[in-house]
């Protein structure tokens, strides 16, 4: 079965509002094994609603609605789905009677508006909604000559999660065929993405039966691959052959076949091996020990740091010799290692982590540009320095610096 989510109103197509309900349906829904191939919104006007229902039903098999079932004159997704199928609309004494009830239990008086919720689509299950006024709708039936399922469900998050839990969940499980989708999510860093898909590619096209995608983000490529079975163990078997090939391809590259963040995998390698780390941070501002900090455990190996963005704190708290910063500058190899052997060793720890550079937009040189960061990592065996020019704004500069910091100690405790 093929699914489409239609999330309606005007506010989604602004930049102050956010569609979350469609992220919360489609893993639902991919748990039933139904894939989403379409999402869609749009805005409060009857004719453009109308439009885009039918659209979705020449195309999907199932229809989930979330918004548009309230009370104003722009609340129209009953009116446009009942337009779109030819079908009318009649007001449901009980419903109209409990939706009055509900507002005299708060010691409120209706408005007359509020009637409107009580309209249902003929032929359509009425889907009670306890946590609000409007209650939803489920149409079965032909259309376009194939068996379609429409849900209209209310906009609000959670009054949609709990009725979707409550009336639909069971509802949808008994008219699907029985199947399973699985996905897995691999985390790649240290390469672009152009390169990335270059060695992989003809790795995922001898899967014709798993579908790949392959998405860029600061710091890391993420390689999403998901298949369609009649058994867990199917899928899984397929996928699992599917990541051995392409881990096997591109090595220590993959830090993760299950979703876990870099942070993540460095605080299991950290706790593996016993050892313990401290950072000092410059240019990225704390954001390095944010991340450690984030994972629950973490304390059992990190043992802390400072932020020492001025010369005179990487002095006093880090160690660095004044005459270094003086020769080389803070944003230099000399000044990175001399952090990171300078917080391992205040701090007692296995590992010392420094980080220097120009993260902008300002300060910037010909010498050292704006993205210029040295990464030290220090440990028992000596310093390793790498050096890197990122480009981007200042977030992304400090993202990609935390990000390659960390994948340092990674590869080092690997």
């Amino acid at each position: 079965m093929i699914a489409e989510i239609i999330a309606v109103g005007s506010e989604l197509l602004t930049p102050f509002r956010q569609d979350t309900n469609s992220l919360y349906l489609t893993a639902q829904l991919n748990s039933l094994g139904v894939e989403v191939e379409f999402k869609t919104i749009v805005g409060d006007r009857l004719r453009d609603i109308v439009r885009v229902t039918s659209t979705a039903l020449s195309r999907a098999d199932v229809l989930f609605f979330s918004g548009g079932l309230g009370p104003t004159e722009d609340d129209l997704t009953r009116e446009a789905v009942a337009e779109t199928l030819g079908l009318g609309l009649r007001r449901d004494a009980e419903i109209l009677e409990s939706i009055e009830r509900r507002f005299a239990e708060r010691g409120w008086k209706m408005s007359a508006n509020n009637a409107k919720q009580a309209d249902v689509i003929n032929g359509a299950t009425v889907l009670r909604n306890d946590q609000g006024t409007a209650p939803g709708q489920w149409i079965s039936g032909k259309a376009n000559g194939e068996e379609k399922i429409i849900v209209l469900l209310p906009g609000p998050p959670h009054e949609l999660k709990s009725l979707f839990e409550s009336s639909v969940l069971e509802r949808l499980r008994a008219r699907v065929p029985k199947q399973v989708l699985a996905s897995r999510v691999l985390k790649i860093t240290g390469m672009g993405e152009s390169a990335c898909d270059a060695r992989v590619a003809p790795i995922y096209k001898r899967y014709p039966d798993v579908s790949t995608t392959i998405l860029a983000v600061p710091g890391e490529i993420q390689l999403h691959v998901s298949t369609r079975t009649q058994s867990a163990e199917a899928a899984e078997e397929r996928l699992d052959k599917l990541v051995g090939d392409i881990e096997g391809e591109l090595g220590d590259y993959v830090y993760s076949d299950n979703g876990d963040s870099l942070e993540q995998i460095v605080n299991y390698y950290l706790q593996m091996r016993n050892a313990t780390i401290a950072v000092a941070e410059s240019c990225t501002g704390g954001l390095v020990a944010e991340r450690l900090t984030s994972i629950t455990g973490s304390s059992r190996s990190f043992i802390g740091g400072a932020v020492v963005y001025s010369d005179a704190l990487k002095t006093h708290l880090a160690d660095v010799p004044a005459d270094v910063i003086d020769v080389y500058g803070a944003v230099s190899e000399p000044v990175a290692r001399a952090l990171a052997e300078g917080i391992r060793k205040r701090c007692g720890c296995t590992l010392g982590l420094g980080i220097t550079g120009v993260a902008g937009p300002t300060g910037g040189t010909a010498e050292k540009p704006v993205g210029l960061v040295f990464h030290a990592l220090a440990g028992e065996h000596g310093t390793q320095v790498v050096k890197r020019n990122f480009a981007g704004d200042r977030a992304r500069v400090r993202w990609f610096a935390s990000q390659q910091a960390l994948d340092m100690v990674r590869r080092k405790l690997m």
